[in-house]
């Protein structure tokens, strides 16, 4: 049976969570919760109705606080600045610095190149490149202070290079843009903050059956047998947000593999 342990690992430390209001995020915030971090879940839909998909921030932080977990939210828009530095005093505010950064929100539009509207192409580099280097910057100088943090930043393989032969589908270049651009920005600011003791980490879910993947078709008959649990992906994050820094950082982990590196199973989430 999932239970919240107030006195687990992460107790006393205070992560902020982007994207939580549903799929991967909503599980990532509910992981750590578990182990007793207080959790800062932040996304642009916080009540019912707000978004065509399921799923609110306030869902989230009742999922958690119904199981004895310690949560708020923050409701923000990650492609604006000003949404971006509020979010990070507002989480200073409610629980002190933040030591754990969990870069999770994403804005996806599938469209060749030939046709990408420039508009769609800078919202997609504000939100899955630019917010986590920017929401990185607006924590990293507690964490230097403090000689303590960890960030992880979630990824996907479409940040790999396509191999031949082509059989996919188009519309993905943007995407896997985005993706390869946060890797290299993961392993290089792992480098910067190595002797400040802060851990700068990639987990990449694979295929998880989310409302955001149901609402780009992405799985099918042809990948169906590809899909992973997302307590997959909830459990690598929170085993890299919790880890050594000085071992376990500048990584780019697929969580299946990172799990049976470490030989451990997924726990069941609350």
């Amino acid at each position: 049976m999932a239970s919240i342990n107030r006195n687990g690992p992460l107790k006393g430390r205070n992560a902020v969570v982007t994207g939580a209001s549903r799929g991967i995020g909503e599980a990532i915030a509910a992981r750590l919760a578990m182990e007793g971090a207080n959790v800062v879940c932040s996304a642009r839909t916080a009540e019912t109705g707000e978004s065509k998909l399921p799923g609110t921030l306030h869902a989230t932080v009742d999922r958690i606080k119904r199981a004895g977990g310690e949560a708020t939210f923050i409701k923000a828009d990650l492609s604006e600045a000003a949404d971006r530095e509020r979010l990070i005093e507002q989480a200073v505010a409610a629980y002190g610095p933040v030591d754990i950064l969990i870069n999770n929100a994403a804005v996806t539009f599938f469209i060749p190149v030939e046709t990408f509207p420039e508009k769609r192409f800078k919202l997609m580099m504000e939100v899955q490149v630019w917010a986590p280097f920017h929401l990185s910057q607006l924590v990293l100088p507690s964490m230097r202070e403090r000689k303590q943090g960890w960030i992880v930043n979630i990824s996907s393989p479409a940040g790999l290079h396509p191999k031949q032969p082509y059989t996919r589908r188009g519309g993905g270049a943007v995407y896997g843009m985005c993706k390869a651009a946060l890797e290299r920005f993961t392993t290089g600011l792992a480098l910067e903050v190595y002797d400040d003791n802060i851990a700068v980490n990639v987990v990449s879910p694979g295929l998880v059956d989310t409302p955001g993947v149901a609402v780009h078709g992405l799985i099918n008959e042809a990948t169906k047998d590809r899909v992973q649990p997302i307590e997959y992906i909830a459990e690598a994050v929170y085993r890299l947000a919790s880890g050594d820094p000085k071992t376990v950082t500048g990584r780019i982990d697929y969580a299946e593999p990172l799990l049976k590196e470490l030989a451990l199973q997924p726990a069941e989430l609350v």
